[in-house]
């Protein structure tokens, strides 16, 4: 699973977060009853926020499904309709898309077996494509859009603004979005939901980009910053401008339950934000609050991994100074990568004037 939303129980709470979960079931059951079982490694986080949307504009649909291991072997109510099969489709589109990507560049298992990556990738847009005309949506659009990206990139150079490189996922994003205006029988709602989509896609790529970056620099791979010498104190700019932008644009919208898609849109984007760059909104610094007994291991803007006996020790040291359990964010021991800890979590993010978290509506959120 892939995406930029990944969202913290104790954030969403008890019912926001079976929410959650019955559009990320519903979403990979569609894929598994439309596709194929092999269709379902598309599912990912910031999919089921197609589902998620539908659902917010036209009121829940569910079933009861049976036991699932990654649910702990527990049955559970999943999303249903047209929400969860538009949120199926697009995201075999999008990985058909990103899979020939893959090939033409030889990265990865894609690049070397070309000739079967090809084949995925065709497979996985005829069975998108058919299911969203079944819905009235034109993937055209879409695969339009994501086909634009290599030639924007090469027209793109240093002393290009950044947003030149993500304006096809923009735009795919905004159309997808958009259309579950239309599913839901809300028209009105199409045009803000696709400045939703459209912000939401420039957060996407410009967060893709900067997790990558040391990659990408160690590679020789593109990455849109350095190919348009944007610095990353001005890639966070434009991702709080864009979580601004989002904020403002759902205020626009008619829901009939808006709890999960604000909670995801906008306090889970700036989570996501945050554990990219680091800091709070109004901090645009790496920080790392990690001091005393915490001092070590230190916080890197990039990770820098450890070896197998160094995070073994690191690991260690963390567990005797309960930096799991206790410091928030803290190093992964081998990786070095900046993790969030699930296990303390205050709703700072959530901004809301309620201290309990499992019973946060958002009621009071700053946002309303």
């Amino acid at each position: 699973m892939f995406g930029i939303i990944r969202p913290c129980r104790n954030r969403l709470g008890s019912e926001l977060k079976a929410a959650w979960l019955s559009h990320l079931c519903g979403m990979c059951l569609s894929l598994r009853d439309e596709h194929g079982h092999l269709a379902r490694l598309v599912t990912n986080y910031d999919g089921l926020m197609i589902s998620a949307l539908v659902e917010a504009q036209a009121g829940r649909s569910t079933r009861k499904a049976g036991p699932c291991a990654l649910r702990g072997l527990r049955s559970a109510d999943v999303s249903i309709g047209d929400g969860a099969r538009l949120a199926a489709s697009t995201s075999l589109i999008l990985a058909s898309l990103k899979l020939r990507d893959h090939v033409d560049d030889g990265d990865g298992l894609a690049g070397r077996f070309g000739w079967a990556g090809r084949r995925l990738a065709s497979r996985w847009a005829e069975q998108g494509s058919s299911a969203s005309s079944d819905l009235g949506v034109d993937t055209a659009v879409m695969v339009a859009a994501v086909s634009r990206q290599a030639s924007v990139e090469a027209l793109a150079g240093l002393g290009s603004s950044v947003l030149l490189v993500t304006a096809p996922t923009e735009e795919a994003t905004a159309y997808a979005v958009s259309r579950t205006a239309v599913l839901a029988g809300r028209p009105g709602n199409e045009a803000p939901l696709r400045e939703v989509g459209r912000l939401f896609g420039r957060v996407a790529h410009l967060l893709d980009a900067v997790e990558d970056l040391s990659s990408d620099q160690a590679s020789g791979s593109y990455n849109p910053l350095v190919a348009t010498g944007t610095s990353i104190d001005e890639a966070r700019r434009l991702c709080d401008d864009a979580a601004v932008g989002i904020r403002l644009a759902l205020k626009e919208v008619e829901f009939s339950d808006s709890r999960l898609v604000h909670k995801l849109l906008a306090h889970e984007v700036d989570e996501a934000i945050i554990r990219v760059f680091g800091g709070r909104a109004k901090d645009h610094t790496w920080s790392d609050p990690g001091s005393g007994l915490w001092a070590w291991p230190q916080l890197h803007n990039q990770p820098q991994p450890r070896g197998c006996f160094a995070g073994c020790g690191a690991f260690l040291y963390m567990c005797g100074t309960c930096q799991f359990c206790c410091r928030d964010p803290f190093p992964g021991p081998w990786s070095d990568k900046r993790r969030e800890n699930a296990c303390d979590c205050d709703c700072d993010g959530c901004d809301c004037c309620c201290k309990d978290c499992s019973d946060c509506d958002c009621s009071c959120c700053p946002c309303d």
